[in-house]
């Protein structure tokens, strides 16, 4: 089938990133959120974002109104009956996105193709509440959209081959790297890097190092750009935590057992960047580690 219109439902940095990337593509936009000021602020984010492609030359200074006039703000979820595509990017929340796609069933044109950005809940299980899992896939993202060159692509139990081969050409246009990924706990990337961050944890945790010296050891050591407990605050320690308990329930495996240090951070409502505190304090001019 031929997409392009993609509905894109959730306004917050993964949601506000693909329709970036997707706009820049030449697909015409429709940008859903239940507080149409988060819009409002996405949209400035994706303008003052792709100001700074055109700063580095990635695209051209030209191309940024055309791309920022085919993103239509839209509050109800009414306002994307008329897509070819609908790519959930909400809250990792199961009842949540359940919910969406429930409602989603009632709206869109028979042929329409839903995709979650989820990061680790099961496609097939979110597919068997849309009404048309044949037409359900899930579309990983990485975070930031604009930079990150891959997607996870993760079919469920019962998504059609055309489906498939459908979003293949739109993760393909919007020039990413595909990837196809099982239908298991935390897909491909987050089963492998996530218990690596969960063991930078326990490591801080049991004082084999603090969190400057492990991270230290893993960027100078293991030449990751950036130290795991870093990592961690920029992904969201809530996030982290959520998708730790997925894997650590779906799998049956202790190795995926959150770190308590970790639950003891997200109880304190220290999930890092976001709230300006986790592993690192950033309210000051440098982050700072809190332990």
């Amino acid at each position: 089938m031929t997409i392009e219109r993609v509905g894109v439902i959730g306004a917050g940095q993964m949601g506000g990133g693909i329709a970036h990337v997707l706009a820049l593509a030449g697909y015409d936009v429709s940008l859903s959120d239940v507080n149409s000021s988060l819009i409002d602020k996405a949209i400035g984010a994706i303008r003052k974002n792709m100001g700074r492609q055109a700063g580095r030359d990635i695209i051209k200074e030209t191309d940024i109104e055309p791309a920022i006039a085919r993103i239509k703000p839209v509050v109800e979820l009414g306002g994307l009956a008329d897509c070819d595509l609908v790519i959930e990017s909400v809250v990792e929340n199961d009842a949540v996105k359940k919910s969406i796609f429930q409602e989603l069933a009632k709206i869109l044109k028979p042929e329409t193709i839903i995709a979650t950005n989820t990061s680790c809940i099961s496609v097939t299980r979110l597919a068997a509440a849309s009404g048309r899992p044949e037409r359900f896939i899930g579309l990983h993202f990485f975070n930031p959209v604009p930079m990150m060159k891959l997607v996870e692509v993760i079919r469920g139990i019962a998504t059609a081959d055309a489906t498939y081969e459908a979003v293949l050409a739109v993760v393909r246009r919007v020039g990413k790297t595909p990837a196809e990924a099982g239908d298991f706990p935390g897909f491909i990337v987050n089963r492998i890097l996530l218990p690596l961050i969960n063991e930078a944890v326990y490591t801080l945790y049991e004082g084999v190092g603090t969190i400057e010296a492990i991270d230290t050891c893993m960027k100078l050591g293991a030449n990751h750009p950036m130290g795991p407990l870093q990592l961690a605050d920029f992904i969201g320690l809530d996030t982290l935590l959520y998708a730790m308990e997925v894997m650590h329930t779906g799998l049956g495996d202790s190795k995926y057992r959150p770190c308590p240090l970790l639950i003891k951070y997200v109880e304190a409502g220290w999930h890092g960047r976001k709230t300006g505190r986790g592993f690192y304090d950033y309210h000051g001019e440098q982050p700072v580690p809190t332990r």
